[in-house]
């Protein structure tokens, strides 16, 4: 089954078309995690550095993002900077944010995906999942979409980043607000806000 992508605003007609083909998991097999639920763990998964992660390996973080995104997809791409941003801004707080990559498409794989960290000085894992198990466990379906886990490793926010792509137009920063509201011990105002970007390509 084709899908594009889905925009909260109309905008960008080359960049809907880059995106037309993508693949959204197929209902049966990606579920997902739900608000409140455990966060599937994850291991063995290689990163840009060629080593192995675990989700295990931020036990100490007060709070981990865990990012689906690629590099082919302009969505994709128009939120890396402020990705990064968003780790440099809470590092010294306690957040860890780690990226994965689960498209299988030959500027996805684990070698652009280096050159794509190097150029865009990522300060945060970037791993490589060619099983795309993980993106079925959690029930991704768009590049970027983001699960904010708790110091329990529950699920308290999943969904956009923002709420435009564009960054002069962005008027509620949906991820910001509910790490403050973590690391205050609070609820985040907004438990979920729809994901917007390429689908993610599923093989099965």
């Amino acid at each position: 089954m084709l899908r594009a992508c889905s925009w909260p605003f109309a905008f960008g007609l080359l960049l809907s078309v880059a995106c037309v083909g993508e693949t959204a998991a197929p209902k049966g097999d990606a579920a997902g995690v739900k608000i409140g639920e455990k966060a599937p763990t994850w291991s063995g998964l290689v990163g840009v550095d060629d080593k192995k992660h675990a989700l295990a390996d931020y036990a100490d973080a007060k709070a981990v993002v865990v990012v689906f995104t690629c590099n082919h997809c302009p969505v994709a791409q128009a939120y890396q900077d402020r990705l990064v941003a968003v780790q440099k801004d809470y590092k010294d707080k306690g957040v860890q944010l780690v990226a994965v990559n689960v498209n299988n498409l030959d500027e996805d794989k684990l070698e652009p995906m280096k050159r794509r960290a190097e150029e865009k000085k990522f300060n945060f894992p970037y791993l490589y999942d060619p099983t795309q198990k993980i993106g079925l466990d959690y029930g991704a379906t768009k590049t970027p979409e983001v699960y904010l886990l708790d110091k329990e490793r529950k699920v308290v926010y999943h969904g956009a980043i923002d709420d435009s792509q564009q960054p002069e137009e962005v008027k509620t920063r949906y991820l910001r607000e509910a790490i403050d509201a973590v690391l205050a011990g609070k609820t985040p105002p907004k438990a979920e806000a729809t994901a917007f970007g390429c689908g993610i390509k599923y093989e099965k």
